[in-house]
């Protein structure tokens, strides 16, 4: 550690230079000599005690130390550079005026404390974030994010990406093996597998979402605040065995622990947003709030209704530092959705130009759901020292869903009829001679659920040497869900009630349940991160085995995993990768729910207490690949995969809810590759285009061979970003997504051979940023209105650019002939969005 004061070297100084004066002169002046060396003493002591003992630790956002980083005061030559356990410590003279002192080291975002004064002793702790690294570095740092599956996400391209949802999940979306094709939904896709086979991590901490929410309908904002995100790393397969139990993909967020003020306001036409965070001594803390309404996206479908969605939701993650070795964290979330919905008119035109079809539909009544979660997490954190790290957790989650709507249509179904000119023509009335099909239906629904998730768990590291990391972990979750089911659609097509019985009145369909279910899970993992070095190369592997158990069907689960990578020493710009594994879809409560009839004929909810995980195993490999072209860095990564399922239990979607079949009755599998180039196109901004190409099957008993459900052929997508020739206060940004189309299933027969494939998914949105004000401006430095401000920006949208139609779901309805037809319920229109942001 290297120390710098000069005040005390000036002391040492001249206290030698009176004692060798006192000895070689006369003894007459003897006196007047120890006088003078007296009042020296005096003044070098005052001098002393004037000075200051500055001391403390630079560390991490995961809290491990940060050796030899500089630590200075600003203006001056004093300071220090902290040891190997990221410790410092200097002195200097005390003073009355303000004091910047600066934090920094090499790959990371430096830091500054001002403090108005110095007069007494002081320990400050920092805590530094790991620098925005450019593309120039790609190499580095792909070699250090792919030592597993995992992938690292820029935070700065989720800010700038465009689209109707926005956050992380919509850039994710984006990415090679990853489908959405719902512009209105977070919910994603990932290799074939459902949405609900995709884990979400929060600072370590799983976190669910409602299990009522139609996707893309009632839904509105994800979990996840992307203001308060300072890292995120994604996989689509093949993950570590720290991880949980799904079948797909991880989504591993970290969120901020700001070491100074810093906050942002979002005004925009469908989503604001405030966050503040801030840092004062051993507390932190950031807390963001965000309102979203959807009313005038919905408002471009083919429903002409009114809408009155609105989504509110509050994040804040704390931080205190009892001292450099131990700390402890706060995450907590409210959330409130409340969506009203009044349709009146729907009119749809679908089928070819030679046989063109339309229903028109006048509605009544209304629909009116609430959502209701929270959730909190409270984290003890002790580091010992550097080889060792524990961590303690207790999180609770709890979510209350009530849904309501009783909607009534009046529907008629015509041909158009072209005339002479090859115009359209039609009539919405029971006498058109073009009329197929006339009819009422009436959707009635009373539904509430209620869940409660506890979970307790400590997770540890252990650095063994400089060639194995050990960690380990053990959690126990507690659940509690209750849920009240009371649904049923009533349809009469041409006078007669569907199905047409004499003796009685049957609904189309209905749905009930009074059902109360409690679990205990018990989990544990342990795995080793260790490296060594061949002749040709350096190989880094990662093997570890998981193991759960659950209480409600008294299930165990094993599951090994392992990943490598191997860097050829002669080819230092290539990385190869594998990984291999089992993973388990461990089943929730909307996989337990089986339908039955009763003797009346209604079809009731029972929970299987027999279902069995379904399972996974995973096959993969893959390779990195940097190389410079046209005097810019790019990345190529190419991954393989073969996904055997067994134990499936499937799933149809109805309305947009996926329902389980609540039994396990098959055997599938996902086979693919994924392709993804990334680069900058221009300096400074990130671009990439991926493409994948995936075949899949499933075998059920008594079903015979079925296509996955969410699983496309081909899917293809890009995100550009390029700033305007001339000017690079203003970006543009651009995201494409092509994909192939799913299997439809006619609702009323259940699980069943496909009726068709829908479409394929289609849309561009484009998007542009212009900074308008900037820090450096000589109108900001002089304003002290704007003194505080860091940028602001001006942003606008245009979501779906070129206006393509695209189907969310199928409406079907019956002719006189009782012959039935695949109505589609097309998605948005083309949109403008126009927002304005200010960081501070």
């Amino acid at each position: 550690m290297i120390q710098t004061n000069e005040s005390d070297s000036f002391i040492r100084y001249h206290i030698m230079m009176q004692v060798f004066l006192c000895k070689n002169m006369m003894p007459s002046v003897l006196y007047r000599c120890s006088l003078i060396l007296f009042l020296m003493l005096l003044c070098s002591a005052a001098m002393v005690a004037q000075t200051v003992r500055i001391s403390g630790y630079v560390l991490d956002r995961e809290d491990k130390p940060i050796p030899f980083a500089g630590v200075k005061v600003r203006g001056t030559g004093t300071g220090a550079t902290t040891n190997l356990k990221g410790y410092y410590e200097f002195r200097m003279q005390s003073t009355t005026d303000s004091v910047t002192i600066e934090f920094s080291s090499m790959g990371y975002t430096g830091v500054s404390r001002s403090m108005p004064s110095l007069t007494q002793d002081v320990r400050l702790n920092v805590r530094l974030a790991d620098a925005d690294i450019e593309l120039e570095s790609v190499t580095v740092q792909a070699s250090r994010r792919r030592l597993n599956t995992m992938e690292r996400v820029s935070t700065k391209d989720i800010r700038v990406n465009a689209g109707p949802t926005g956050g992380v999940e919509s850039l994710i979306s984006t990415y090679a093996g990853v489908t959405q094709n719902n512009e209105l939904s977070s919910q994603y896709s990932v290799r074939g597998g459902s949405y609900d086979e995709n884990m979400v991590y929060v600072n370590g901490i799983e976190v669910y979402r409602p299990l009522l929410v139609r996707s893309a309908q009632q839904e509105g904002l994800s979990f996840v605040n992307p203001d308060l995100t300072q890292s995120v790393q994604f996989s689509a397969g093949g993950f570590t065995a720290d991880y949980g139990d799904k079948m797909s993909s991880v989504l591993d967020i970290r969120y901020k622990q700001p070491q100074e003020k810093e906050g942002a306001i979002l005004l925009g036409m469908l989503q604001s947003s405030l966050y503040y965070g801030s840092s004062a001594g051993r507390f932190s803390q950031i807390t963001g709030l965000r309102y979203k309404s959807a009313k005038s996206l919905l408002g471009s479908t083919d429903t002409e209704a009114e809408y009155d969605p609105v989504y509110v939701d509050g994040q804040t993650f704390m931080t205190y530092s009892f001292s450099p070795n131990f700390s402890v964290n706060f995450l907590g979330n409210i959330s409130r959705t409340r969506y009203t919905f009044i349709p009146q008119t729907r009119e749809t035109s679908f089928g070819t130009l030679s046989d063109t079809k339309k229903l028109k539909i006048y509605f009544d009544g209304q629909e009116q759901d609430l959502f209701l979660t929270t959730f909190g997490a409270l984290s003890l954190n002790l580091v010992p020292d550097e080889k060792q790290r524990h961590s303690l957790t207790l999180s609770a989650f709890n979510s209350n869903e009530r849904e309501t709507y009783d909607i009534r249509g009046e529907y008629f179904l015509n041909d158009v009829q072209l005339d002479a000119g090859g115009s359209s023509s039609s009539s919405s009335s029971s006498d058109s001679p073009n009329a197929l099909g006339i009819g009422r239906n009436h959707e009635h629904a009373r539904n509430r659920l209620n869940y409660r998730v506890v979970n307790v768990g400590y997770r540890g590291e252990l650095k063994l040497n400089d060639k194995h990391r050990l960690q380990a972990g053990l959690s126990a979750q507690m659940e509690k869900i209750t849920d009240h089911i009371s649904e049923w659609e009533r349809r009469d097509s041409v006078g007669y009630n569907l199905p047409h019985s004499e003796a009685v009145l049957l609904m189309y369909s209905n749905l009930f349940a009074d059902t109360e279910m409690t679990g205990t899970r018990v989990s544990a993992f342990v795995q080793d991160r260790f490296n060594f070095s061949t002749g040709g190369g350096t190989f880094s592997l990662i093997p570890g085995i998981r193991a759960s158990w659950w209480s409600f069907n008294q299930e165990l689960l094993i599951s090994p995993r392992i990943s490598m990578r191997y860097s050829p020493e002669n080819r230092p710009n290539l990385v190869i990768r594998a990984a291999a594994g089992l993973y388990y879809q461990a089943p929730f409560y909307k996989e337990l729910r089986q339908t039955h009839q009763d003797a009346d004929g209604n079809n009731i909810v029972v929970l299987n207490d027999k279902i069995r995980s379904q399972g996974a195993f995973h096959l993969l490999g893959g390779l990195d690949y940097t190389f410079e072209m046209g005097g810019r860095n790019y990345k190529f990564t190419a991954e393989a995969y073969y996904k055997s399922l067994f134990n499936i239990n499937p799933y149809i979607i109805e309305n947009v809810k996926i329902r389980y079949l609540g039994e396990n009755i098959g055997t599938g599998y996902a086979t693919g590759i994924d392709l993804k180039l990334f680069g900058e196109l221009v300096p400074g901004v990130d671009s990439w285009i991926t493409a994948s190409i995936m075949k899949s099957r499933q075998n059920l008993d008594g079903y015979g061979s079925l296509p996955l459900m969410n699983a496309p052929t081909y899917n293809f997508s890009f995100f550009l970003q390029e700033y305007v020739p001339g000017n690079k206060r203003i970006t543009a940004t651009l995201r494409a997504a092509l994909s192939g189309g799913l299997p439809q299933l006619n609702p009323s027969k259940g699980l069943s051979q496909p009726a068709f494939s829908s479409t394929a998914y289609k849309r561009v949105d484009l998007g542009m940023m212009y900074k308008w004000l900037d820090a450096d401006d000589a109108f900001v430095r002089r304003s002290k209105l704007f003194s505080q401000m860091k940028a602001a920006y001006i942003g606008a949208d245009l979501f779906n650019l070129f206006d393509m139609t695209n189907v969310n779901s199928y409406y079907w309805v019956s002719d006189a002939y009782q012959q039935q037809y695949a109505v589609p319920n097309y998605l948005t229109r083309r949109q403008f969005n126009l927002r304005l942001l200010v960081e501070f």
